[in-house]
């Protein structure tokens, strides 16, 4: 810990305060689990409950949402760096997947992890925080690219995006 952060300074190198703190923190034995869940549980808006219990049909424990979003963060705690995740948004409110998503997106962005997610009918400002798009039909891949280019590579064969139409609802 002392080499680097020795070396930071002579490289002049001046990490985001609230990364390096958890990455650094993160690197040091014996903590490592309790700062990674101190994170995520900030990221995923859980600290609030954290010490709630999250319940079953017996116990009442965390609405609905945040029981998603514990689940989330059960996957995002450790050393994975490919997650899984089909239909996540089965009986959440919009802007309850928003945050799943985007705390989901700065997980890939600050891990450099890869996330394969599912989605039925995302609204617009969820489906703006992809990078890449994989869209099936029939169990045929008809498009897998950035998500930026979908439109253009759609209208290419022939497809025109109607207007007031949302580009993931075209894309159904």
């Amino acid at each position: 810990m002392k080499d680097l952060t020795k070396l930071e300074k002579e490289k002049n190198i001046r990490p985001v305060p609230e990364i390096d703190a958890f990455m650094k923190a993160s690197s040091i034995g014996g903590k490592k689990h309790s700062i990674s869940t101190d994170y995520v549980l900030k990221v995923l808006g859980l600290d609030i409950c954290s010490d709630t219990f999250v319940g079953n049909d017996m116990l009442r424990g965390v609405s609905g949402g945040q029981r998603k979003r514990v689940t989330t963060g059960e996957m995002i705690v450790g050393p994975r760096k490919t997650l899984f995740m089909d239909e996540i948004s089965t009986g959440l409110d919009s802007s309850t997947t928003f945050q799943i998503v985007k705390c989901m997106r700065n997980f890939v962005h600050l891990m450099e992890a890869t996330v394969l997610m599912g989605l039925l009918q995302p609204a617009p400002e969820t489906y703006e925080l992809f990078d890449d798009v994989l869209l099936l039909s029939e169990g045929y891949m008809v498009y897998q690219g950035p998500r930026g280019k979908v439109l253009e590579f759609f209208e290419s064969l022939g497809f025109k995006l109607p207007p007031r139409k949302g580009v993931a609802d075209f894309l159904q």
